[in-house]
């Protein structure tokens, strides 16, 4: 979405006679890229969908928030992904899971997901990557899947890009170190 569009769909949000048709309008267009930013945290297609539909409830009661600092995407982005991470520890907490078991918590969760259709490499790497520590993860994801860039993950993780960068390095080391164990 270009600039100028995320403009215009900010304007007729913050207009209360165009605001339910611009919010079906960001529904549509950022549902499914939140949809599969949100599965790679929480992994579980039923855990996405209700994580996806909180986010967009905050957005609907927080669009009056939006400063403009960051671009609109950036801003959705960062609270779809602070929500899933809420949700998360709200699972950790219901089960009693401690961090040191969050990573088998979610293994197990994956290997039990019907949706789940990858492969057996797939499954390796989903298992690697699951291994690694919560933001280490999501900046991998974001990396590796989304090919963002590091300065809009910045924005979006509100961390510095050289911290990120550190990061993604150890998260690709530890998942390289977990496959060659794997084989």
């Amino acid at each position: 979405m270009s600039q100028e569009t995320e403009n215009n769909l900010i304007e007729k949000l913050h207009n209360p006679k165009t605001q339910q048709a611009a919010f079906s309008e960001l529904v549509k267009e950022f549902s499914e890229i939140l949809y599969w930013q949100i599965r790679k945290i929480v992994l579980s297609h039923d855990d996405a969908n209700d994580v996806l539909q909180n986010t967009f409830i905050k957005v609907w009661t927080s669009i009056d928030n939006f400063r403009g600092d960051s671009k609109f995407s950036t801003w959705l982005y960062r609270i779809a992904i602070n929500e899933a991470i809420s949700f998360l520890n709200k699972q950790r907490s219901a089960n009693n899971i401690s961090l040191d078991d969050a990573d088998s918590f979610l293994i197990s969760r994956l290997e039990g997901d019907e949706f789940f259709d990858g492969d057996e490499a797939q499954l390796k790497l989903q298992k690697a990557i699951l291994t690694l520590p919560e933001k280490q993860r999501i900046v991998f994801n974001l990396k590796y899947f989304e090919e963002m860039k590091y300065e809009e993950m910045s924005e979006i993780l509100e961390t510095s890009v050289g911290a990120l960068k550190a990061s993604y390095h150890h998260a690709v080391k530890k998942i390289e170190d977990f496959l060659s164990i794997e084989h």
